[in-house]
């Protein structure tokens, strides 16, 4: 029986930063599991280059507890490792490597808790999902969702084992990443009132976001169960221009909505739209037809917000042993998991303080705690809700 510290090492071995494919690490479940004793389906993308793995331990007549985990992770280019990211490394008590704290620690614990769970006479059955695809906007699990529609008996609860340090965490801003392309008119800079600077019209329209933001950031909109406790809005990246002599052709920008759950990011890309529509454009097509400003979305996922009295909530006290709920700052698959009906929490071992950089790291002391939590959920499917 491979310890939850065993099988961190060898998931952390697998190189699935997103731009890679996931299919050796989601083979190694695969065998892992059949060894078990466990059937597991696969569902892959269009070019079969990545896929989603599902599995069920325990009775198939009605929903259970699904355990749900993303594959892959960010990359390491560019950062200083004082270690090798795709080996795990140990020191002091801590495990060094890409994903150990997102999130390939949850997901060695769940795999560890497999044999257990195969040796409890289980009510309520327990659900393995694992995604490829969240780091770049949610986009593997959606498939996985859709499958489960069609399923007779749906998931009654949902747990991500996002990084919360264990902490249970019942919500998080949705989030909604827009790029903005305006088209203007290029001339020679010493005739620049006879083009069209997209570079300054694209300007006008980061400004524009700003006030947004302003507007969104008033206290009679603020929620405190998150941090900070209103939208926010902000631009990441621009591009435009080909010479200080030539008035910019081309501009484009990307902005995002990091958006409190009950707030619709999309009425910030309509607003945007509007004062481009009605106060931009009229005097950029006074000197070119051809200008335009355009909108394209790039990614979103939606907010979570569980409500504390849930049975799902009550489950994650149960076996978190807290019922101190928070809130993250960060995103997970959890928002659409919800959406979908399936009533989502979240809690896992680690902190995303170290998620993201260089010499990420999870603690011996998180995993043997994340193990504890999984022996408490096997007691529960015994008895159920």
């Amino acid at each position: 029986m491979l310890s939850s510290r065993d099988l961190l090492a060898k998931l952390v071995a697998f190189n699935t930063v997103s731009r890679e494919s996931n299919l050796a690490l989601i083979e190694f479940i695969h065998d892992y599991l059949n060894d078990l004793g466990v059937a597991s389906e696969l569902d892959y993308n269009v070019e079969r280059s990545k896929a989603n793995l599902f599995a069920t331990i325990g009775p198939t007549d009605r929903g259970g507890v699904v355990l749900s985990g993303h594959t892959d992770v960010v990359p390491v280019a560019g950062q200083a490792w004082a270690v090798e990211p795709f080996q795990l490394t140990e020191h002091d008590g801590k495990l060094y490597g890409r994903g150990t704290a997102d999130m390939k620690g949850y997901i060695a614990c769940v795999l560890a808790a497999v044999p257990g769970f195969l040796a409890q006479p289980l009510r309520v059955p327990v659900h393995l999902a694992f995604s490829y695809d969240e780091e770049v906007g949610c986009l593997g699990v959606r498939s996985l969702l859709s499958a489960l529609e069609s399923r007779p008996n749906k998931p009654i609860a949902c747990i991500i084992g996002e990084p919360t340090e264990l902490k249970p965490v019942l919500g998080h801003k949705g989030k909604l990443a827009m790029r903005c392309q305006v088209q203007g008119a290029a001339c020679h800079s010493a005739y620049a009132p006879l083009g069209v600077n997209a570079i300054e019209y694209a300007a006008r329209l980061i400004g524009k976001l700003g006030e947004i933001g302003e507007q969104l950031a008033q206290p009679e909109l603020h929620d405190q169960r998150f941090d900070p406790p209103y939208s926010t809005v902000q631009t990441g990246v621009i591009q435009g221009g080909r010479a200080l002599n030539i008035v910019p052709a081309e501009c484009q920008f990307d902005f995002e909505i990091r958006a409190l759950p009950d707030f619709d990011a999309q009425q910030v890309v309509n607003q945007l739209a509007g004062y481009a529509e009605s106060q931009l454009l009229p005097s950029m097509r006074q000197r070119s037809d051809a200008s335009a400003i355009a909108f394209q979305p790039l990614s979103a996922y939606p907010g979570l917000a569980t409500d504390p009295q849930s049975e799902v909530a009550e489950l994650l006290a149960l076996i978190s042993g807290s019922r101190e709920f928070g809130t993250v700052a960060f995103g997970t698959e959890g928002g659409l998991f919800n959406q979908s009906g399936i009533p989502t929490v979240v809690c896992g071992p680690g902190s995303m303080e170290q998620g993201h950089k260089p010499d990420e790291f999870v603690s011996q002391e998180q995993l043997d705690g994340c193990d504890a939590m999984l022996v408490r959920l096997m007691e529960w499917l015994q008895r159920g809700f």
